[in-house]
């Protein structure tokens, strides 16, 4: 993939491109972005992907006054207006979705298609309970099972990685928590706007994802008229990491193929 740095007002924002066709904004979960993952490369076969790091992920940098998913989601306006993006497809995945679901609701008719893949991002649930899992009170065993059909896929030999591989997956874990921690895991007002989504928009998920429940994921893709809801077997929480294949094979059903 090409990468370059762009200024988008006073970020730089790390932005990976590559392939031809529609173009496809992907938005990566909360583990960042790695241009290396099979799945990117099936994409690229078929549209334009467009993959930033979100500020404060990878290379991008994060400014003071930054300090909830909202607020990326306005950055990443300011990119399709910087791209001269008249149309654009969506894909977003687990914070990534999230991300998207705030976008589509300030920018509903720039976006062709949109599908959020276990997303977070709505409180849908009794107010004394959490939707989704507290993450930061769990071992990494245990989040590797929710994150995983197959916990084995999940292990990473940090004694391979350098050390500025593990600067970044440090600097994405602490990023995450400043976005994500409170309000845990929702946008308040997030949900009373998801009525005026008007793409066509379909919530995926893993059928064995541990952190976004079926339940969650259906009163969610309530609140979004006419969403549809479609489950890949045999993937967790990161259906597009785990099963690559399945997860394109879902993506270019929905949006067509492209190029």
């Amino acid at each position: 993939m090409k990468r370059d740095m762009i200024k988008i007002g006073d970020i730089d924002l790390e932005l990976h491109e590559a392939g031809e066709g529609p173009p496809l904004l992907l938005l990566h979960s909360g583990q960042g972005f790695s241009p290396d993952d099979p799945y990117v490369g099936m994409l690229a076969k078929h549209y334009r992907v467009i993959a930033p790091s979100h500020p404060g992920f990878g290379y991008s940098s994060l400014p003071e006054w930054m300090d909830a998913i909202d607020d990326i989601a306005h950055v990443y306006v300011a990119l399709i207006d910087r791209l001269d993006l008249p149309s654009v497809h969506i894909v977003g995945c687990s914070i990534g979705g999230w991300i998207a679901a705030e976008i589509a609701t300030k920018i509903m008719r720039r976006i062709d298609k949109l599908i959020v893949v276990g997303p977070e991002g709505v409180k849908t649930g009794r107010r004394d309970e959490l939707d989704i899992p507290d993450i930061f009170a769990v071992s990494q065993e245990a989040m590797n099972r929710m994150r995983f059909h197959d916990p084995v896929k999940a292990h990473v030999d940090l004694s391979k990685l350098s050390q500025e591989q593990m600067r970044v997956i440090a600097r994405n874990a602490e990023t995450l928590s400043l976005l994500v921690w409170e309000p845990y895991m929702h946008n308040p007002k997030l949900r009373h706007r998801l009525h005026c989504l008007t793409m066509p928009t379909l919530f995926l998920r893993g059928a064995s994802d541990g952190l976004v429940t079926a339940d969650y994921l259906e009163r969610y893709a309530q609140l979004v008229p006419g969403a549809l809801i479609e489950t890949i077997p045999e993937a967790g929480h990161l259906p597009h990491i785990e099963r690559p294949e399945a997860f394109v094979a879902a993506v270019t059903s929905f949006f067509g193929r492209g190029a």
